[in-house]
């Protein structure tokens, strides 16, 4: 009985992550209120607040989803990749696939700070740093995978760790100058050149 109850629990809890999307991204989240999520799921604002606070609280099960479908796609690049250095490219071209694909968990992820009290966090809060210390082990591992391997040399790669988050920043900047780019920027290469271009140049830097 309580595990039909908790399935029922956790559906309801996702219909509601489910129609705060398409109010948020449609309309702009400053722009929405818990009685227009409500509305969207068809159930009372009480019942909202039994599963949710505040809408702070809805946009981190937004965000949380949003890095379990990253995680997922980095999990993918690795297990596609036949030594560290290709699971590395992999994950880069995941990392923009992900941008691309997803452009509002994308959004969402670059706005994580506003939305989360590292002094005070709730289930939400700390479930979206154990996942995010998994997107980050991704990328690690397979940096001492290709230093295992000889993909990568010892070195170019000094530290997993620190080069996993200058390639993340990289590939992040990139993604966003992309983004950025205006028809006056007729010389600025299409986005997924860019990205080809930066991964080759990660590639000579990395590779012994």
């Amino acid at each position: 009985m309580n595990t039909r109850r908790d399935e029922e629990k956790q559906q309801r809890h996702e219909a509601i992550l489910d129609a705060a999307e398409t109010v948020f991204f449609s309309k702009g989240y400053e722009r929405c209120s818990m009685q227009d999520i409500a509305r969207q799921a068809g159930l009372s604002r009480a019942l909202l607040y039994v599963y949710f606070t505040d809408k702070p609280a809805i946009m981190r099960g937004i965000i949380l989803r949003a890095v379990q479908d990253l995680s997922a796609r980095f999990a993918h690049a690795i297990a596609s990749g036949k030594n560290g250095l290709e699971q590395i490219g992999n994950i880069g071209r995941a990392y923009f696939q992900f941008s691309q694909e997803q452009p509002h968990y994308f959004d969402a992820l670059t706005q994580v700070s506003a939305f989360i009290d590292t002094s005070n966090p709730d289930e939400l809060t700390l479930q979206l740093a154990t996942s995010g210390e998994q997107v980050m082990h991704s990328m690690v591992s397979s940096l001492e995978n290709g230093l295992a391997d000889g993909s990568l040399g010892p070195e170019r790669v000094t530290n997993p760790s620190k080069t996993a988050y200058y390639l993340r920043g990289a590939m992040h900047g990139v993604i966003m100058q992309s983004r950025l780019r205006t028809p006056a920027d007729s010389d600025y290469p299409e986005p997924a050149e860019m990205v080809e271009y930066t991964l080759q140049m990660q590639k000579h830097a990395l590779a012994p």
